[in-house]
């Protein structure tokens, strides 16, 4: 791991080699670009890369997962098409370590459990629906929540997801009745002023593709008065 960097784009690199860049990404960034015509990060880390190693022409980049617009946290991309290829077979293949942080509304009935629910997506929503027994079209999400700690009114939980569904984190938790906080489409009661929500990549174990070194990233989340209370 290295040191955060900070560069007139204000991206917080947290990784940074011949092969990998990893990001601690902002809420309301988006990770490749979509329908909104927004500037997305690919575009702003090529360019990025243009600058410090003055290369002339295009530059490579390879998005090897994403993380939602309102969250915020770890995004792996691969300078390298090599470094792209075995990274999608190590996030495929769940050979990585992934752990989230998220504070929600209420407190969950168990200070640690392991939550199975069957998600329907409807991508006309863009939403996933949490169901207790398998449907049609429903895919097995699992996941394991512990309580890190207790605020006046919210908790502030550590997940480590087992799967990776669309959505899991925010329709399992709301299942719950835990909504994150700010996270109006899974059930909170208000947004948050920025239109993020606390969910947070915190953590992410896995074998370098290359070096096949141990990499361990941590991000810490935003500056935020909630998130300041969990640091």
């Amino acid at each position: 791991m290295v040191k955060t960097i900070t560069n007139k784009n204000n991206l917080q690199i947290l990784f940074e080699d011949n092969h990998l860049l990893i990001l601690n990404k902002r809420p309301g960034d988006i990770v490749q670009g979509d329908k909104t015509g927004d500037k997305p990060l690919s575009e702003v880390i090529k360019e990025y890369i243009a600058e410090k190693y003055n290369k002339p022409g295009a530059v490579y980049l390879g998005v090897a997962h994403r993380i939602d617009r309102p969250t915020s946290g770890i995004v792996v991309f691969a300078k390298t098409s090599k470094a792209l290829a075995r990274l999608n077979k190590l996030f495929s293949e769940r050979e990585t370590k992934k752990t989230y942080w998220a504070i929600v509304k209420n407190m969950p009935p168990k200070q640690k459990d392991i939550l199975t629910h069957f998600l329907v997506r409807n991508s006309k929503q863009n939403k996933s629906y949490a169901r207790t027994k398998e449907v049609q079209d429903s895919k097995e999400a699992i996941l394991e929540y512990t309580i890190v700690k207790k605020l006046d009114n919210f908790s502030l939980l550590e997940i480590d997801l087992h799967t990776g569904r669309h959505h899991q984190i925010r329709a399992q938790l709301s299942a719950l009745g835990c909504p994150i906080k700010g996270d109006l489409k899974y059930g909170f009661d208000r947004s948050n002023p920025d239109g993020s929500i606390h969910l947070h990549a915190r953590k992410l174990i896995f074998n370098h593709p290359v070096t096949k070194e141990l990499v361990t990233i941590i991000a810490n989340p935003p500056k935020d008065v909630v998130w300041d209370l969990c640091i």
